[in-house]
């Protein structure tokens, strides 16, 4: 039998995680927690299924490079420049003064100097995940305060690479510091970097579009697998920097290609996979029993990220010329670890800065903060009413004048719009026109920043993942119309929608039959299928050329909409309305005749015409360029070519027949 050990761990790893993500998400807290928590589970420390630590640990290391890769793929100085008047000394202060409480709190345990900075990093650095999430479940993302709660977290992270860069420096030894190995290892770093900033800045995205040009997806998905992995290994294996640092920088640089908006979508279910192993092993390393018995510690260390973080960014406020707001989401944002405390602690492990149980408390403090994190951000605007009690403290906090308010606390009797792709961006150019106000919800970046830039208030985030629909305002929305082409998202969106506004219209865009019953069952009233409405439009204009009338022709198709497309006549009412319409046409005869060029009426008026008092037939309707124009006005001018529907008794409609003729006109010339 085959030794099955590596396929049993992931596959019990990944199944209790999913269980734990989906238990965490009922209860509303984020499902890194669901993770971790599935972690302990099937860790040494618990009763049961024990996983193999070791293997899981080995995973985990592709979840480190596949973070880091998507973190260098993001960065972006430009971002970072935007809000550097915060970002810089705010993440640089904050930072700083962390590393120090946590230094003073594990000498006050009896740590050494060493594991107390680790300690103090580890508790600076928030989690990238958490932030980024709460700041969408908010609809904070693309406000000012996110965005200068995303620039800091941007400094954070180059932070921490260079952290995890000069951390074998501080690995003890008996002669002291080893300044020689900190030169080495800044040398082969700045080497590593030179290398890549020369050769890799051309041949990455030169090797990226060449693939492209094959139209192979698997080959394009392997090379960018082959360059995340290749790096962070060659990075780590011939200049001995971390994994970490390599796979950053193979990030930044296929950032750099035109196609790093592609790469970001097939990387992406790589990272999430290996992510999710990550922090089930960064679970499999906690201890109860050892946090139970030093809970004191426990609570102390998860005091100093939920209290001590948020009060040194407030104090920070009173010093800088920051808006109050900005400041107190920041300080919701930042007031947990993450990720990257978990990559330190690693570190910290391996270069025997850290213990195992010590370790373990940073893990437990990153648990408690990331559970309570959800509540920090619910806390901003009770805290900004409590401080504006207080006009002297508020004056001293708010220097930098008020902020506009988020665009969904602005917005009411509006549309949203949920996705600004081409049909989205249509639907918003006719409505600026109108003046109807409206707001968008997208989870492109890009098309985000573009639009803000256009003053088109926007929701930065996927309304069919996160809490992001819960700030647009459907309650007081006049309707909300869903153009995003994956049915799926379009399901959970109008399921979401419709229990947030019971009453609210839903117009949804939709991609296959089956799709249409779905989303009616959910709750959207109006469904458009782009190719059966095409189909639907070719059957009206067929009916209009046949005559029919356009008020009955209308009421059928409109009919055919309301029964979800369906062309089979199976509803009763579609039955009763084709039969309306064709019982119109046969009662009412109404013949079209064209007038042809040369004709002496073309330039008359109907009122010059006179056409019922010539032949007794009345004019109930005019064709013109494919334009149907019923009951037409007695000053309407006919023109060459015109198709005119005419109604009356056999011999009146043959007299106007002779009267619009070709041969009157050639008696006429003679």
């Amino acid at each position: 039998m085959h030794e099955t050990t590596l396929l049993i761990n992931i596959a019990v790893a990944l199944v209790v995680a999913f269980f734990g993500g989906i238990v965490a998400r009922r209860i509303g807290l984020p499902s890194i927690v669901g993770y971790m928590l599935s972690g302990i589970a099937i860790g040494p420390f618990t009763p049961g299924f024990v996983g193999d630590v070791a293997t899981i640990s080995q995973l985990a290391e592709l979840g480190v490079i596949f973070l880091m890769f998507g973190v260098g793929l993001h960065f972006s100085l430009r971002d970072l420049w935007k809000v550097r008047r915060i970002a810089i000394p705010g993440a640089l202060g904050q930072m700083l003064c962390a590393t120090l409480l946590g230094l003073a709190l594990g000498r006050m345990w009896g740590w050494s100097t060493a594991s107390g900075v680790v300690l103090g990093l580890a508790v600076s650095i928030a989690s990238t995940v958490v932030l980024l999430r709460g700041l969408m479940d908010n609809g904070l993302l693309n406000t000012p305060h996110g965005q200068a709660a995303v620039g800091w977290l941007i400094l954070e992270d180059m932070a921490t690479v260079l952290i995890l860069l000069l951390m074998p420096a501080l690995a003890p030894s008996g002669a002291g510091f080893d300044w020689h190995l900190l030169g080495a290892t800044l040398l082969k770093a700045a080497l590593f970097m030179l290398l890549l900033m020369f050769v890799g800045q051309k041949l990455i995205p030169w090797l990226l579009l060449r693939i492209a040009r094959t139209r192979s997806r698997e080959l394009f998905i392997l090379a960018i697998l082959a360059i995340a992995l290749g790096t962070a290994l060659g990075a780590a294996e011939l200049f001995g920097v971390s994994l970490a640092l390599g796979a950053f920088m193979a990030g930044v640089l296929v950032g750099q290609s035109p196609l790093s908006h592609q790469v970001g979508a097939d990387v992406l279910p790589f990272r999430e996979a290996f992510a999710v192993l990550f922090f089930v092993s960064i679970g499999m390393l906690v201890n109860p029993g050892y946090l139970l018995a030093n809970l004191g510690s426990v609570l102390a260390l998860a005091a100093l990220i939920l209290i001590g973080k948020p009060v040194i960014t407030v104090m920070m406020g009173f010093i800088f010329p920051w808006p109050a707001r900005t400041v107190l989401v920041v300080s919701a944002g930042l007031s947990q670890i993450g990720e990257f405390s978990f990559i330190l602690g690693q570190a910290g492990i391996n270069f025997n800065l850290l213990s195992r149980d010590q370790y373990s408390l940073i893990l437990a403090g990153a648990l408690l903060s990331i559970t309570v994190n959800p509540l920090m951000f619910r806390l901003v605007l009770p805290t900004e009413a409590w401080l504006q009690g207080f006009p002297s403290l508020w004056r001293a906090l708010n220097r930098h004048g008020t902020v506009p308010p988020p665009p969904e606390e602005s917005v009411t009797e509006h549309v949203v719009i949920v996705g600004a792709g081409r049909v989205g961006r249509y639907i918003v150019a006719v409505l600026g026109q109108m003046g109807a106000r409206h707001l968008v919800v997208e989870a492109d970046a890009e098309m985000v920043e573009e639009l803000s830039g256009l003053k088109v208030p926007t929701l930065f985030g996927d309304a069919a993942n996160s809490e992001v629909l819960t700030h647009a305002g459907l309650i007081r929305a006049r309707a909300l119309v869903v153009t995003v082409p994956d049915e799926v998202a379009s399901e959970l969106i109008v399921s979401a929608a419709r229990e947030m506004a019971p009453t609210l219209p839903i117009i949804v865009r939709a991609a296959t039959k089956e799709g249409i019953g779905r989303l009616s069952r959910l709750g959207a009233q109006h469904i458009v299928h782009p190719e059966l409405e095409g189909g639907l439009e070719i059957v009206r204009h067929t009916f209009l050329q046949l005559g029919l009338p356009v008020r009955e022709v209308y009421r059928y198709t409109d009919a055919i909409r309301q029964d979800n497309y369906d062309f089979h006549l199976d509803s009763e009412k579609e039955h009763r309305m084709l039969h309306e319409l064709l019982s119109a046409v046969h009662s009412i005869e109404i013949t079209w005749l064209r007038l042809p060029p040369g004709n002496p009426l073309a330039g008359q008026t109907l009122a010059e015409a006179a056409l019922r008092s010539r032949t007794g037939a009345s004019v109930v309707a005019l064709l013109r360029d494919g334009q149907l124009i019923a009951n037409p006005k007695s000053l309407l001018v006919l023109m060459p070519e015109d198709s005119i529907g005419l109604i009356g008794e056999q011999e009146q409609v043959q007299a106007a027949e002779r009267l619009l003729s070709d041969e009157q006109d050639r008696d006429a010339q003679e």
